[in-house]
């Protein structure tokens, strides 16, 4: 017992560590992009694609993680893609190699992002919303931090190329403490021979929850991107506008600890999928249409984010809780964010487009306000106690929505 207690111990704090490092690289970018762009003399449209190529990544990588874990096991294909990470990160910041780099960065990503709910719904099946929130809740926080310190620690360490390697330090503390778990190979007295499941491409229930996560991923991105801008063309100054974006980040942080307990006490995750896209739609709406002070910019921001910060959880809870076994999970994990990030990738630029188009933000408003609406169509349908076949969803005994071993065949 105590060797197995050890051993859950070392895998929850290497998934959280994971966890640390599958959002930082990415969003430390964004504020240095000026830089960046100046320093390579990069044009706005490849200034653009810093931030959508790692999208695309995971959109392409999501559909080949599953093939390298069912070959090599989940401990192993999560150890190289940390390997990966490192790599990316570094060589992302020498001479010239800014797009290898940053190809290998969301390569290695998409892997955390697929592989790690298997690892959850196998290990951890009565604790799949608590670990989920836990390692949700320290990406979004190292994230926010990789945000808010990039720009000086460009001028502390001399340059972007310095604060954009500098997170390979930390995958590298990652990589540390997962190496305990790279001697579980496909199969082992300790783990059971990986089963690689088709991805559910006929079912109607796959296709719910890859809405919902395409849908709430666009969300995110969308505000990421264009927040501090619409912010300021409504006459908020720079530096609070980016401190709104740090305020929308800390309240998702506070729901990524929320949505676990009340997951825990629900029957289903319809009501809690709902209530996050209810949330993001309503905070939008208040960008736009509420007064135009700090205050009230700030309450929207903090609606937003926290909705935000539900619909991650939800849907990554999701992966587990509509599958049965690891295998399903890591394929509908596939296949849902293929497609959601494709989805996401576009977002920013579309809305980017209605702006210009428009002239102003009340159309590009609308439509993020329709895709929430969208959202939570897709949050009902998907939140319903089911789980994924190939042809159909098949429904699961009542109590199958709470987190509990009945999940499981």
């Amino acid at each position: 017992m105590p060797a197995r207690a050890n051993r859950n111990l070392l895998i929850v704090a290497g998934v959280l560590l994971v966890g640390a490092v599958g959002r930082a690289p990415i969003t430390s970018v964004g504020p240095l992009v000026a830089d960046i762009r100046h320093d390579l003399g990069l044009t706005s449209a490849a200034s653009g694609l810093l931030t959508t190529l790692p999208l695309l990544a995971f959109s392409v990588f999501s559909l080949i993680a599953p093939r390298i874990a069912g070959r090599i096991g989940l401990e192993r294909s999560l150890g190289l893609a940390l390997v990966l990470l490192a790599g990316g990160i570094v060589v992302r910041s020498l001479p010239t190699q800014l797009w290898t780099g940053t190809l290998a960065v969301g390569a290695a990503i998409a892997c955390f992002n697929v592989l790690l709910p298997g690892v959850v719904k196998r290990d951890f099946p009565d604790r799949v919303a608590q670990l989920t929130g836990g390692y949700s809740a320290t990406q979004s926080v190292v994230a926010a931090v990789a945000s808010g310190t990039a720009v000086p620690l460009a001028a502390m360490a001399g340059g972007w190329r310095y604060a954009l390697g500098g997170w390979a330090l930390l995958v590298l503390v990652a990589v540390a403490v997962w190496v305990p778990q790279l001697r579980h190979g496909p199969a082992s007295a300790a783990r059971p021979a990986v089963r690689r499941a088709p991805l559910p491409w006929r079912s109607p229930l796959a296709w719910q929850v890859t809405a919902f996560m395409g849908m709430q991923s666009l969300c995110f991105y969308v505000l990421v991107a264009w927040l501090p801008t619409l912010e300021r063309e409504h006459g908020i100054a720079a530096a609070v506008a980016g401190w709104h974006l740090f305020a929308s980040l800390a309240a998702s942080v506070v729901a990524n600890l929320t949505v676990p307990v009340l997951i825990r006490r629900l029957p289903d995750q319809r009501l809690i999928g709902a209530g996050c896209a209810a949330c993001i739609g309503l905070g939008i709406a208040g960008l736009q249409w509420l007064p135009w002070t700090a205050g009230y910019a700030l309450a929207a921001v903090l609606v937003t984010g926290f909705g935000a910060g539900m619909a991650l959880v939800v849907c990554l809870s999701l992966f587990s809780l509509r599958t049965r076994d690891d295998s399903q999970t890591a394929a509908l994990s596939a296949m849902a964010q293929a497609v959601g990030y494709l989805l996401a990738a576009s977002g920013p630029v579309l809305i980017g487009a209605l702006r210009d188009l428009s002239g102003s933000w009340t159309v590009p408003v609308a439509a993020l306000c329709a895709m929430a609406g969208l959202m939570a169509v897709a949050a009902f349908l998907a939140g319903r106690s089911a789980t994924v076949t190939v042809a159909a969803w098949t429904p699961l005994p009542e109590t199958s929505g709470r987190l509990q071993s009945s999940e499981r065949p």
